[in-house]
């Protein structure tokens, strides 16, 4: 049974009755976490966060399932599950169709931990990517974020599992989080920071986490205008708001007024307290009726479409960790290949060098909320050693550049592993009811460390056989080294056999066909500054490539940018509208002599708006996979509905009647794409 927004409805009256069957305090519990901070934070040290689900709600005398909350979205937080590569990464395969069988994967894994919630469909725009959470989200396009996130919603729920998408919204700081407050006009609001929201609750998600930062001054846990006027009043979102863990809502009259259906993951503000106000009429009963009404439509709903049983034998099984594999391969991008050097030849290839202290280590990400623990990770390293048996593969961690010169000198192909770790970015917890820290923002630099840089321009000339492998959460500068290497593939975080995939791509057994989900631009002053401890901060209407193109300034690489081992041609391309949307179609051909993917992207254009508008927009895209020789045609649609602009005079979404410039090709670069016009 699927469960979509007409079945949960179906719910409603069910859920009214069970309803008025409670008293006050009944009503109450259900919005209310069962974890105490302190349990939190013993897990935290003791074994992990979310080690088990975290409960919330629920009534056994009405046959209320409890919510059973587990994190995400690199996999299943609690237990040892599967670590698929970070959202980053698999943004980067731009395959919908994947991203839902993780999602299958995933919501069968937190049925199997004893959960049937699922807090990991992270969705927030990174305005700067330094942003240290930003390997949890999908890229830096509205569009992209959208289309990836909706596909992961549709593939959790479709295992019966409740998808919850956060953190809505304008979260994307994590050094000042708990306090900045952002704003931004209307028109940046609705159609830049809004859209993916919107999308993922027109896929059906059935939750929605509020962020911890205030927007223009009010806190996002009881922000009536986001929660109240425009989730549940003009997207007409069904399912429940839960706050963010611990430190969410800051005020009890002010969260259950605003739109907060859920506390979680303890009750501090709820409970007793939010009793108190709804008794001295702070809160009316009936707003508790409505947070409970949705509660428990949407519990039931999920709870009695679940007539699966759910072995344990399903986390980490074969079929998921080849999946976590699949997702890794397919999202390493190839940024430079200077002279065709990669693929490294299996065969010649006898002595190779493995340089940079992140070669040996097990690296999937940072170690906030998002952490899984996977049975085991693969490292490079190791890799590299199971996939050339008879090779010597040495390893040097690169404290020593003179030593490694001459270990570079000696080997027939050189790969230097650099990057971030989870010491460098990610989740930041910093609070009064905390006393640990990991990760944060990248406050002084955008590029790599500078033992990094050193090392690579002083070894990587000495071998011409040379391939930097960049391991990040978003985008790494390259300007100040790029010369220094023949071939430069990112691989992210790619989970817990990214080793394996890593050394696939390098030796040729996979194609990479990855694109970049950011741009790379050649200084990070064509980025949009932020001060990462703001108290305040004003978010712009342009960021990314559509802030580059806008200015002019050509990027390093442009977004959607990613090489291959073979080559691919786009022909034939053509425009049209028919019934509502905008259609455009092209001819692809593999004319290298390697199976490879492409992914082709269609891009919509305002030259001709009587308005502030970007140059263009991702509306559209799909990877493809083709043999040598062989020819396909891809079509791809984009509801005309999603080229409109937000009219903040009136208040709503307007069509400008004009010829769009529409374009089809394989990045964001005007190069790469064929360009067309449709009118409306």
């Amino acid at each position: 049974m699927k469960v979509n927004k007409q079945y949960r409805l179906s719910y409603s009256s069910k859920a009214k009755e069970i309803v008025g069957r409670m008293d006050l305090e009944e009503k109450i519990y259900l919005m209310s976490g069962s974890v105490s901070m302190e349990q939190m934070l013993s897990d935290f040290k003791e074994r992990h966060y979310n080690w088990i689900p975290y409960p919330a709600g629920g009534n056994d005398r009405l046959g209320v399932p409890e919510l059973k909350f587990v994190d995400g979205p690199r996999g299943v937080v609690s237990g040892n599950s599967t670590c698929f590569p970070v959202s980053m990464s698999r943004g980067a395969t731009f395959d919908q169709e994947l991203e839902q069988r993780i999602g299958h994967a995933i919501g069968k894994e937190v049925r199997a931990q004893g959960g049937n919630f699922f807090g990991g469909v992270c969705i927030n725009l990174p305005y700067n990517p330094g942003w240290g959470r930003s390997q949890e989200v999908y890229g830096e396009d509205s569009f992209h974020l959208g289309a990836m996130g909706s596909s992961l919603v549709r593939g959790v729920q479709d295992e019966n599992v409740i998808a919850c998408v956060k953190h809505y919204a304008f979260n994307s700081m994590e050094c000042a989080r708990f306090k900045v407050s952002v704003t931004a006009d209307k028109r940046t609001e609705r159609e830049v920071y809004l859209p993916h929201f919107k999308e993922c609750v027109d896929a059906g998600a059935a939750s929605i986490m509020s962020a911890y930062n205030l927007y223009h001054g009010t806190h996002c846990g009881h922000h009536d205008y986001l929660l109240n006027q425009v989730l549940k009043g003009e997207w007409d979102f069904d399912g429940f708001v839960i706050s963010d863990f611990a430190w969410g809502i800051k005020d009890t009259v002010e969260a259950a007024n605003g739109g907060m259906d859920i506390e979680m993951c303890h009750t501090k503000f709820f409970g007793d307290k939010l009793v108190e106000a709804v008794r001295n009429g702070q809160v009316s009963e009936e707003k508790i009726d409505e947070a409970a009404v949705r509660i428990v439509r949407t519990m039931l709903a999920f709870a009695e479409a679940d007539n699966e049983t759910h072995s344990k034998g399903v986390i980490a099984c074969k079929e998921h960790i080849a999946l976590a594999l699949e997702a890794a391969e397919k999202s390493m991008t190839l940024m430079k290949n200077n002279h065709d050097v990669l693929p490294f030849s299996k065969t010649d290839t006898k002595r190779i060098a493995v340089i940079g202290e992140l070669g040996n280590k097990g690296n999937i990400g940072d170690y906030g909320s998002s952490r899984v623990f996977p049975p085991y990770v693969v490292t490079p390293l190791e890799g590299i050693k199971r996939l050339l048996p008879n090779a010597e593969v040495i390893f040097d961690n690169g404290a020593d550049t003179e030593k490694a010169k001459e270990l570079a000198k000696s080997v027939d192909a050189v790969v230097f592993i650099v990057g971030y770790d989870h010491d460098d970015e990610g989740e930041s917890v910093t609070n009064e009811d905390a006393d640990f820290k990991e990760g944060g923002d990248r406050k002084n630099s955008l590029g790599l460390h500078t033992w990094d840089i050193e090392l690579i321009k002083a070894v990587g000339p000495v071998n011409q056989n040379s391939a930097a492998v960049l391991i990040g959460g978003n985008m790494i500068m390259i300007e100040e080294w790029k010369q220094a290497v023949s071939s430069i593939l990112m691989a992210y975080y790619p989970g817990m056999e990214g080793g394996t995939a890593i050394a696939k791509t390098l030796f040729g057994d996979v194609n990479p066909g990855g694109k970049l989900p950011f741009i790379v631009p050649t200084s990070e002053s064509h980025l949009p500054k932020v001060d990462w401890d703001a108290d305040e901060i004003k978010y712009g209407y342009y960021h990314g490539y559509a802030k580059l193109e806008k200015e002019g300034i050509e990027p390093s690489l442009p977004y959607g940018f990613g090489l291959s081992y073979t080559s691919f041609s786009i022909s034939n391309a053509a425009f049209k509208v028919i019934n509502d949307q905008i259609t455009g179609s092209c001819e692809i051909e593999n004319t290298g002599d390697a199976t490879g993917d492409e992914v082709v992207q269609m891009y919509v254009g305002f030259s001709h708006s009587k308005i502030d508008r970007p140059v263009k927009v991702l509306r559209g895209f799909k990877r493809i996979t083709l043999k040598p020789g062989q020819k396909e045609k891809v079509e791809i649609a984009c509801p005309i509905e999603k080229i409109k602009w937000f009219n903040p005079v009136a208040n709503d979404w307007e069509l400008e009647e004009i010829a769009y410039d529409v374009f089809i090709g394989n990045s964001s670069a005007e190069k790469d794409l064929i360009k067309g016009m449709i009118s409306l």
